[in-house]
Formats: structure tokens, sequence, C-alpha cells
């Protein structure tokens, strides 16, 4: 691993970066996504000012680009949807009965090694993840559960995951409670340094102690609020078992906010789903897929790798970056085309989900640290090939970019050459038709929320007793809240994450608060 080094970096300032060049270039990365996406929205002033006629053409060509990219999207969404629809129909166990039984490739060799770090949350946001795990329609007895405790949150959840476990640890193969020490040198506090020490138990204390194959066991890392659907495990054995390399493959499913959704206000709604969308439309290309959150993996693969990363904020897709820089480009995320459902942002009082939205946002927008990751790896790797460092690195930059510029651009700054173009352009007949030419290019744009709230109906959850059938109505209407929602909560905590790494002002790790339904109730 030593000539590799490069895979466990965490920033510019880690000691793996010995050489003043290696530790600048790394730097000159970082700063990079802040640096194109802060130059994009000063280009589009300046030019407001000195050349208004350009940046309107510019604004104008832009907002076709934008409703283009919508509609395309949009149609990777309906597809997904319906496939994802379709799979959630299959009896996956019966079909792994039928195609995977003979003696080359047999489905009953395979165990599911679970992994659940967890923090301060509550006994019953664990259990109902527990639930969900023992409703499902697979073995239990090929089944191993990891609990990730912190050390660092108390005794409380020490005397939680007890509780857990002397309730549900009988039900399993295995079950192992985990505590990630608080001292250990080098790590961030966080998610990433939590699971990748409960990997590393999980394979002295039960994998290597009961000899068990590497590539026979499945990796399935689950945030402690995921809540499994009933055939996830036969859909994920079955997809581990049809991929052509299993051992060099990523499984994706679709993340559904729903836990909590009903109870959840609109606007967390509305990010939520928009999530979920997004999700959606990865699964349809695949080529540009990366891990998110809960995902799956080969053991095999994970232990080759030395597990996660413990040195930063965005483990969950840190994890498919580390694995395409150490085989060399040749590694893929096979999407399952199968949800899994977490809660939605959710605090007892509403101004306080607000600024929890925007740290998670935030949080997820600071996966920007991985574009000079995997540059600074593609640099030091060559044997990966040319075309798959450009492929990535421009999707990686474009993705980052796109998300702290675009909602800026078309909601704020389109209507800049009115307002600094001076007298010379006022008098355009361009000045008097931007504002209209931009208003129908959006509101064609806007068609696709009627889209998204058909769809986003179709994925709720049965309404609860206590909510009376108007709820509906309003799961429909708060999609007009979008514009708010991607100006708020996406390009401002995103360009903020990137700003902040621009300046190497560095992120630790911000653990979404996950609040019982009971908590929630005694606050109203």
């Amino acid at each position: 691993m030593q000539e590799k080094y490069y895979l466990e970096i965490g920033n510019a300032k880690d000691k793996l970066l010995k050489s003043p060049r290696d530790r600048a270039i790394y730097r000159f990365l970082e700063m990079l996504p802040g640096l194109l996406s802060w130059g994009t929205l000063f280009f589009v002033v300046l030019m407001s000012k000195f050349a208004p006629v350009f940046i309107a053409f510019f604004i104008i060509a832009f907002d076709i680009y934008w409703l283009l990219k919508t509609v395309f999207l949009s149609f990777h969404m309906r597809t997904s949807y319906k496939t994802m629809r379709r799979y959630m129909k299959i009896d996956w166990l019966d079909k792994l009965k039928n195609d995977f039984s003979s003696q080359q490739k047999n489905w009953q060799k395979l165990y599911h090694l679970i992994v659940m770090p967890f923090y301060k949350e509550p006994f019953d946001v664990l259990e109902k993840t527990l639930k969900a795990i023992l409703a499902a329609n697979y073995p239990k007895e090929k089944m191993i559960i990891v609990l990730g405790s912190e050390q660092r949150a108390g005794e409380q959840a020490q005397e939680t995951a007890r509780q857990i476990k002397e309730k549900y640890g009988d039900k399993f193969y295995k079950f192992l409670i985990t505590i990630h020490p608080s001292n250990i040198v080098g790590e961030l506090a966080g998610k990433g340094s939590n699971i990748t020490f409960a990997g590393r138990q999980a394979k002295k204390e039960i994998v290597d102690a009961l000899s068990l194959p590497y590539e026979n066991i499945i990796v399935s890392a689950l945030d402690c609020d995921t809540q499994i659907y009933p055939e996830y495990f036969g859909r994920l054995t079955y997809a581990f078992l049809e991929a052509e390399n299993p051992y060099r493959s990523s499984f994706q499913p679709i993340p559904l906010f729903n836990n909590n959704i009903w109870e959840a206000p609109a606007i967390s709604r509305v990010v939520a789903t928009s999530g979920t969308f997004w999700h959606m439309m990865q699964q349809e290309r695949p080529e540009r897929l990366a891990t998110f959150s809960s995902h799956a993996m080969s053991f095999k693969a994970l232990a080759e790798v030395d597990f996660w990363n413990a040195k930063n904020v965005s483990e969950d897709s840190r994890i498919f970056w580390k694995c395409l820089l150490h085989y060399d480009g040749d590694y893929e995320v096979v999407p399952l085309f199968y949800p899994v459902s977490m809660d939605a942002n959710l605090a007892p009082a509403f101004l306080d989900t607000m600024a929890n939205i925007y740290r998670q946002q935030r949080r997820w927008g600071w996966g920007a640290e991985n574009i000079a990751y995997v540059i600074f790896g593609f640099l030091k790797n060559r044997k990966i090939s040319l075309g798959t460092k450009i492929f990535w690195t421009f999707n990686h930059i474009e993705g980052f970019w796109s998300w702290a510029t675009n909602a800026l651009i078309l909601l704020l700054l389109g209507w800049l050459p009115l307002f600094l173009g001076g007298p010379a352009f006022n008098v355009t007949v361009l000045s008097y038709n931007l504002p209209q030419v931009t208003r129908f290019i959006m509101t064609l744009a806007m068609i696709g929320l009627i889209s998204s709230a058909v769809v986003s109906t179709l994925l709720l959850p049965p309404r609860p007793e206590k909510y009376k059938k108007f709820r509906h109505l309003s799961m429909v209407l708060q999609w007009i809240l979008l514009p708010v929602t991607i100006l708020i909560f996406g390009a401002l905590p995103g360009l903020e994450a990137q700003t902040r790494l621009l300046l190497g002002k560095y992120m630790g790790f911000w653990v979404t608060p996950k609040s019982s339904k009971s908590q929630i109730a005694r606050q109203k």
C-alpha cells in the first residue's frame, strides 16, 4: 500500500504529502472548485457591466441548456421510477433459488455483513432499522450485524447499543458491537472513522476468526436510520451474482427519505425528494454513478483497500474513488434500481429543521474535497487510462460547479444586464426581450414540476390516520417551493462548502440529528 500512499490522504495538510511540490499541487486542486464557481459568478457580473450584449446571449443560451438538461434528466427519472416499481414487485429470493443455485454460483454461500455506525441516535431509531432487516425476505442466519458506536458519545450511547444487542442479538448469525475510540491520532471524528474501525473489528473478530471467505461476504454500509424494503437483500444478492465482476463493483440503492415524510415540513420534503429524484436519474446513468450514503460492496474489495477512510467527511463517496484508484480505473457502481428508506430532516422546532437542512446540504457539498483526491490520484497512478481520467475529472468538476452556480445564474444573475448594462444597452431590443425570453424558457422548465409532483406523490408511504386527506394536497402544492429550495438549500450551501475549501477552512463531520417521533410529539 506504500506505493499508493495517496489512497489515504485526507487533505493538503496530511503528513502523507511529504514533498512541498505535492502539497502545493494538492492544495491548488482543493481550491479549484471554489475558483471555478466564484470565477463563473464574477464573470457574469463583470460581463453584465462591460459586455451586456454578450452576456445577455450567454444567459439565454444557458437557460436553453438548462431547459434541455432538465427535460433529458426527467426522462431518466421516469424510466428509473418505472424500473424501481417493477423490481419492487419481484420476489428476488425466489429468483435467486431459481437462477443461482448451481455449484459455481450459489447464493447460499454468501453472507451479508451489515455495518451500522451511530452516534447519539435514540433507541427507537436503531430499533426500526433492525426491525426492517428482520422483516426482510432473506435468511437471517446469513446476516452479520455490526453496530458501530462511538466512545465520545458517552455512556448513554453504549447503553443504547447494549439494549439493542440484548433484544436482537440472537436473531442473526452474529451480532457485534464496536466502540470506536476517541483518541486515535490522525483521524477525523465522524462516520468515516467509526465505520472504518467497525469494519476492521468485524474482520478480526468475526470474518477471520470464523475463516469466512472474503469473496463470500457482501458488505452493506447502512446509516442507522436506513430502513430496507423486504426484497433489498435478495435484490442485492442477485445483482452481486449477476455482475460481470462483483469484486470490482459497488452496489447502490435509491435513497427515499420516506421514514418521516408525513411529519416533515414542506421545505424539508421538497429538499429530500429532490435528492431522491437526482439519485433516480443517476441510476439510469451508471457510468457516472458513485456511491452515496447507504451502499454495498464485496468484503474482498473492502479489505484490499483497507476499508473506508478515517480522515475525511464524505466517506460514502470516497470509498468509490478509493477503489477506482486502487484498481487502476477498473471499478464501477452497479445501480440496484431498488430503494431504501431514510429520514428527511426533522427537528422539534421549524427553524432547527431549516438549519439542519442547510448543514446537511453543506456537508454533502463538502464532497468537493474528493475532486483534489481524485485528480491527485490520477496524476500519481499512470496505469489508469487517459480517457478514464478525463471522463471522471470533467464529470466530477462539472457536477459540483453546476451545484454551486446554476441556480444563482438562473434565478438571480440573469437579470443583471438590465441593471448594470447602462443606458446604451437598455434601449436595445435585446434588453426588452431578455426578461421575456428567460421567463418563457423558465416557464417551460417549470412544467417539470408537474412530473415531480406526480412522482413524489406515488413514492409516498401510506398516510398515517392522524393526517386528513388534505395533507395529500399539500404534498402536491409543496413543489412551488422548488425555486427557493434549489437556491437557499442547494446553491448556497454548495458554494459555502467550496468557499471553505478554497480558503483552507476544513470542515469537521456534522452528524444529522435524528429525532424520534416521541421527541417530536413532546415538542408539539
